[in-house]
């Protein structure tokens, strides 16, 4: 009996087999052999469901938290790299040495 090749599921078809197994209108055999898994892997993924699922009524609502920018210091170290730039490559100019940037 040969092996069949890994598979890698995509996120949207794990929660598409994690909510029909929620529904509990099919039992894991009927719903292994529609979607070709193995029922353990459904019971993981319905159980993943289950607990991130508040995670979505949560503050922010959209599951994954974006981490909050704050633009003023990113441009501040955009400067501060600037001037280093610059002063290595004067340093380098006087040295007698090839510049880096062409």
């Amino acid at each position: 009996m040969s092996r069949r090749p890994r598979r890698n599921h995509t996120p949207g078809f794990k929660a598409k087999v994690a909510l029909a197994a929620i529904k509990g209108d099919r039992t894991l055999a009927q719903l292994a052999e529609q979607f070709d898994v193995h029922p353990n892997q459904i019971t993981s993924w319905k159980a993943q469901l289950e607990g991130g699922a508040s995670d979505v009524f949560g503050p922010g609502g959209n599951g994954a938290a974006q981490p909050a920018i704050d633009v003023k210091s990113l441009h501040a170290k955009i400067g501060e790299l600037t001037l280093e730039n610059d002063f290595l490559e004067g340093a380098l100019g006087k040295a007698g040495l090839p510049s880096a940037r062409r």
